[in-house]
Parts: structure tokens; sequence; C-alpha cells
């Protein structure tokens, strides 16, 4: 860090305030109202999932450093999966390529039950908070997430597994009919891998280094509007 801005625990402890106080939260809500204000912001959603590695520093927090920040989850968004010692980020990104929305989990937690909190997530003021469309890949095919989009009025734009075709054919008529899936529209979900393709290339993101999770919340939060253009 360059002298000139003093000590680095000064910094660090600036950035961690305005993480506290929500200044994070408030500026992400302000952008997209502002987005939303100038028809920038779009409501046709891509949801998807990346894996972020996380270092050996960012293990040893405090046993009790989740109680001591409000949010900071038990397990502080850290586990194993295949991919070893892991964080999971799980985002929403518009047809504007804008981040709408995202969440944290460790890396072995599975897709489709976090789709629900990533769209509760939302952060754009009030009157909008509901997309009109939500993208997905195969992983976040189930039945409770097609009825609780539909109860929402919330279109589907998600491809059927190959075992439920299979399971449905399998049943005859009482199968019912499968769910509309539009295979041109589901190509606009390439922008969500757009975003994921932009933040990988931030040191923070690529690599977890923070003990915290709420520490690495800001460069997923403003970072993919300035880039993935």
């Amino acid at each position: 860090m360059p002298s000139r801005y003093g000590p680095w625990w000064r910094i660090y402890a600036l950035f961690k305030s305005w993480q506290c106080s929500g200044l994070w939260a408030e500026i992400e809500a302000g952008l997209q109202s502002k987005a939303d204000e100038q028809g920038k912001l779009g409501w046709d959603l891509a949801v998807d999932s990346t894996t972020a590695r996380a270092h050996v520093h960012a293990a040893g927090a405090r046993r009790d450093s989740f109680e001591r920040v409000d949010g900071e989850p038990a397990d502080h968004a850290l586990g194993r999966s295949r991919g070893g010692f892991s964080t999971k980020v799980h985002l929403a990104r518009d047809g504007y390529l804008q981040s709408v929305s995202f969440t944290f989990t460790a890396g072995q937690a599975w897709d489709a039950p976090q789709l629900t909190e990533v769209l509760r997530r939302i952060g754009a003021r009030p009157p909008r908070t509901r997309p009109n469309r939500v993208m997905a890949d195969k992983a976040y095919s189930s039945q409770s997430i097609r009825e609780h989009l539909r109860r929402r009025g919330i279109k589907t734009t998600i491809p059927v597994k190959d075992d439920q075709v299979k399971h449905r054919k399998a049943r005859g008529h009482r199968g019912g009919r499968p769910p509309a899936f539009d295979a041109e529209i589901y190509k606009v979900r390439h922008a969500v891998e757009r975003c994921f393709n932009a933040l990988k290339h931030k040191r923070g993101v690529a690599t977890r280094y923070d003990v915290a999770i709420d520490d690495a919340i800001h460069p997923v939060a403003i970072g993919p509007r300035r880039t993935g253009r």
C-alpha cells in the first residue's frame, strides 16, 4: 500500500466502518435505483454461481467473530467442495450487465436452494424489487423453484434436467406437460457468465483472502458495474 495513505490498519478500519454502517449496501441500492430510473436496469435476470478458492489466510477467525459482526454467518461462508477450501458466490445479473443481487455460501452449498435468497436481496428501492423473468441453468430445475417463481408472477427460463424428462415420460399422461422453455431467451443467460469472468480478474474475488465474508462484499457489489462490458 502506498505510504501516502498512512498505516494499513487505518485504511482497513475505514473500510470496515463503511461495511458495518451499511454504506456498501446503500451505494449498491443507490446505483440500482438510479439505473432503474434511467431505464438502464433490466429485469430479466440471469442467475448462477461461481466458486472462489480460499487462501489459507482466510481461515483462523475468532470463534465468536460471527457474533461480533452483524450478518456474518457462523461458517464465514467457507467450506470444502471438489475444488478444495472455497467460498461460493451466487449472483443475479441483468441484460445491461449490471450485478443486481448476490449472496455468499460455503463452497459445498448447492445452487438451487440459494435462488430465493438471491432474489430476496435485490437492493433496488421500491417500486421495483421483483424481476420479470429468471434465467438459470439445469442446476435450478426443480418443481419447488418453478412454483415459487410462479406464485410471485415471475416467468422462468430454466432447462429441464435429463432425468426429469425421463421420469415425466415414464409416467405417461400423468407426467403432465413439460415446462415451457425458450432457447432464444436462454441465450441471454451468458450475461452472468461474463460477469463472473470479469470478477475473476479481481485478486480478492479469484482467491479469497479475507477472514470475514463481509470484508469481501464490496468488490462483488461495486465491481461488476465497471467491468464485463
